[in-house]
């Protein structure tokens, strides 16, 4: 066990564990921050998403080791009030389903829109591969990032 300080939703952590385990467990297992979803363990899923340095990024496969000096944001911290311009278009779609995978979309979604803020159907499909979704709201997920490029 060592001892390593974060930064996490613009808060400093400090988290005492194996240098080798990854960042999601921390989040969710000694921050409490329950938001980000563990689904495949192999970064193949998107369900445990987050941003490093504004980027999208499998928590699964960064370990705690490695965050320090790293600028980390789930989806808590994505916007306090949950008015992020994806999370409005998100409901006004009704994109949830069961639900499981959304933060990992919004996560994936909001690092889109960051970096190309009108993206094309062909941005949006490469940004987005890889984040499954079992209930298939691929269609409402698209249209609620082109709304979300227009808020």
């Amino acid at each position: 066990m060592a001892l390593f300080n974060l930064k996490i939703n613009n808060k400093s952590f400090s988290v005492e564990a194996d240098p080798d385990s990854p960042i999601l467990w921390v989040l969710r297992d000694q921050l409490n921050l329950m938001g980000t979803k563990y689904g495949c363990g192999i970064g193949q899923c998107g369900a445990c998403t987050i941003h490093v340095d504004g980027n999208a990024f499998r928590s699964c496969m960064l370990q705690v080791s490695q965050a320090s000096g790293m600028n980390i944001t789930t989806i808590e911290g994505l916007s306090e009030e949950g008015d992020h311009p994806v999370q409005k278009a998100w409901l006004e779609h009704d994109v949830p389903q069961c639900g499981y995978c959304q933060s990992g979309q919004i996560m994936s979604a909001a690092a889109l829109l960051k970096h190309t803020p009108n993206p094309t159907d062909e941005d949006i499909d490469g940004a987005m591969h890889g984040n499954i979704c079992r209930c298939g709201t691929y269609t409402r997920i698209k249209q609620a990032i082109k709304t979300a490029s227009k808020i």
